[in-house]
């Protein structure tokens, strides 16, 4: 059984880890945001961890139905509210820590206390592979009685990356003198291969063969999910980037990759009843990186959209706000933004992902930014 812990990543490195196993012949099972799944029978999943007797009842059908391994997501307040107390974990894996959750961690340091004790709890037996490019990567193996590796991008370590190429057919990289390509896009996503990698190769596997099976696995549905217009090619990305982190992330990688006179569009709301001190930063980080940029509702649940937009408008810098427009509709929004993208461009619609609900007022509505702006691309004729 492995965990994965951190800010961003968790959701792509267990599921690459349980498409990974289950294509090296194992019976698998997964508990993630996405999706939980027992080898190849899918059921939705309502919380990145589940309560404490769900997660057991879904550990126990998984061994009745013959699992090998188990990857899931540990968020913090699974750790906190001890979800995961007493399950006996072989490894764990920390991705990054930003800042996300102080609306129930109430400070930072707390936050990363309860991601620490996550690792503090592995034995001996256990590995903890934690990435060594975040200042806090080695505080979390501090107390640890696991075995510690680490993966890394800039430093020396036990997997050691380096990218050669990143473009929208893919990752080229090289890792530990091995070359390889893979079809995830981004350097968030070269670190989350590197977590996978490292994990594997923890477990025992064979490193040529986790590498091939890696350079064909797709990554999870709603991140950096994208597809192209048929007629302006204008290119639409889909993606959960929810913090000021993963938004950064997601938004520097596109500026990355576009070519010419591409200019990028963000479409971008902030949860309700959640983490407020995001929210200005979120706003700043889309005026940063972005050429236009339209604020919308995300979940609003029980606050006021359109409150939420004026605490986000707060982080707009005096010399962005011309290109800042806020529309409270979300379908509104992406309608705009198709409406505004000329040839080639790159609209971003962040937030949501995966979902295929908006929360409005303790209900939650059918909606699905994918679908949305397939229909929206084919009302225009774009």
């Amino acid at each position: 059984m492995i965990g994965v812990t951190g800010t961003n990543g968790k959701t792509t490195i267990a599921t690459l880890l349980f498409k990974l196993f289950s294509s090296l012949g194992y019976r698998s099972g997964l508990i993630s945001t996405v999706q939980n799944q027992i080898g190849e029978k899918i059921i939705a999943a309502i919380h990145t961890t589940p309560d404490a007797v769900s997660l057991n009842q879904f550990l126990a059908n998984m061994y009745d139905e013959g699992c090998s391994h188990v990857f899931m997501e540990v968020s913090s307040h699974a750790i906190h509210q001890h979800r995961v107390e007493g399950l006996q974990f072989n490894g764990g894996i920390f991705s990054n820590i930003t800042h996300d959750h102080l609306d129930y961690h109430k400070t930072f340091d707390e936050y990363i206390r309860v991601k620490k004790s996550f690792f503090d709890s592995l034995p001996s037996t256990a590995f903890a592979l934690s990435n060594a490019d975040d200042k806090r990567g080695s505080i979390m193996l501090q107390n640890t009685k696991a075995k510690k590796y680490l993966y890394s991008l800039k430093v020396l370590a036990d997997f050691k990356g380096r990218i050669i190429e990143d473009s929208l057919l893919g990752l080229e990289l090289m890792i530990n003198d091995v070359e390889v390509h893979f079809r995830l896009i981004g350097t968030f996503n070269a670190y989350n291969l590197l977590a996978v990698y490292g994990a594997a190769v923890c477990m025992g596997e064979n490193k040529e063969k986790v590498l091939q099976v890696l350079s064909n696995t797709t990554g999870p549905e709603g991140r950096f999910d994208y597809m192209v217009s048929l007629k302006e090619k204008i290119v639409s990305i889909v993606d959960y980037a929810h913090t000021p982190d993963a938004l950064l992330n997601v938004l520097a990688t596109i500026r990355n990759l576009r070519q010419g006179q591409q200019k990028i569009i963000t479409v971008v709301g902030c949860g309700g009843n959640r983490d407020r001190t995001k929210r200005p930063e979120m706003a700043e980080v889309a005026c940063e990186y972005s050429d236009k940029i339209i604020f919308t509702s995300d979940n609003p649940r029980n606050e006021d959209p359109e409150e939420i937009i004026k605490e986000m408008e707060k982080g707009v810098p005096i010399t962005a706000r011309k290109k800042c427009i806020s529309i409270t509709d979300r379908k509104e929004a992406i309608k705009t933004a198709i409406t505004l993208a000329q040839k080639e461009d790159i609209i971003l619609v962040a937030g949501k992902g995966h979902e295929k609900y908006q929360e409005i007022n303790g209900v939650k509505n059918h909606f699905d930014d994918k679908k949305v702006l397939a229909e929206m691309f084919q009302l225009s004729g774009k």
